[in-house]
């Protein structure tokens, strides 16, 4: 583990993104922990967000041109970390699309720079993965290259063919996606941390039967 993500789990527990119990998932499972990007919901929480994914990105060594945002949760996402890359690398632009399209104006559904070049999609998690999927369309409609996906937390969780939502939108678009944490991480960040260790048995089992 990075010390960048050893930073983002302590910085998620204090912010309560991250949260240890009982939670149940949409899928029905019932989860030892639960994980809230929107919880990420003030100005100077949000500016370390953005440090935190620019990190991700500059640390695997890609190429970006511009950072692309599905309305409405990536919006504050590619907004945050375009500005905390300027800092840490160089200044690059950031888009994002509405919902509805504008008729008036300029009209259309994206805003922001156009899509050129490696265009890597912000996201918080990937769970039926439907946004990303939206957002492969609408780059490659552009005429851009989708680089890959930077996702907050990859729960390393299969699904009901034995692939996690991560996997199988990584095989269906042959990107990668990267995560700024992973299952993995908090498992080893609880390891380390005797506050938590009580949570070991549970998160461990928890993994064993629907980790992939």
């Amino acid at each position: 583990m990075l010390d960048y993500q050893k930073q983002f789990i302590q910085y998620a527990l204090d912010c309560g993104v991250l949260k240890f119990g009982e939670f149940q998932l949409k899928s029905g499972r019932i989860s030892p922990y639960f994980f809230n990007t929107g919880l990420f919901n003030t100005g100077a929480q949000l500016d370390k967000l953005g440090q935190f994914y620019a990190q991700t990105l500059i640390n695997a060594g890609v190429a970006v041109d511009v950072l692309y945002g599905p309305a409405y949760k990536g919006i504050p996402l590619v907004s945050t970390t375009s500005i905390a890359y300027s800092r840490l690398s160089k200044d690059i632009p950031f888009a994002f699309n509405r919902k509805e399209a504008k008729d008036h104006g300029e009209g259309g559904t994206l805003v922001g720079a156009p899509l050129q070049g490696n265009v890597w999609i912000l996201d918080d998690v990937i769970t039926a993965g439907t946004s990303v999927r939206e957002s492969v369309e609408i780059i490659r409609g552009a005429g851009a290259t989708v680089a890959g996906v930077v996702i907050a937390l990859d729960r390393q969780e299969k699904g009901l063919n034995h692939m996690s939502a991560v996997q199988e939108v990584s095989q269906q678009f042959d990107i990668p996606v990267l995560a700024i944490i992973s299952l993995a991480e908090i498992i080893e960040f609880i390891e380390q941390d005797a506050d938590f260790i009580d949570k070991l048995a549970i998160i461990s089992s928890y993994r064993q039967q629907y980790g992939i």
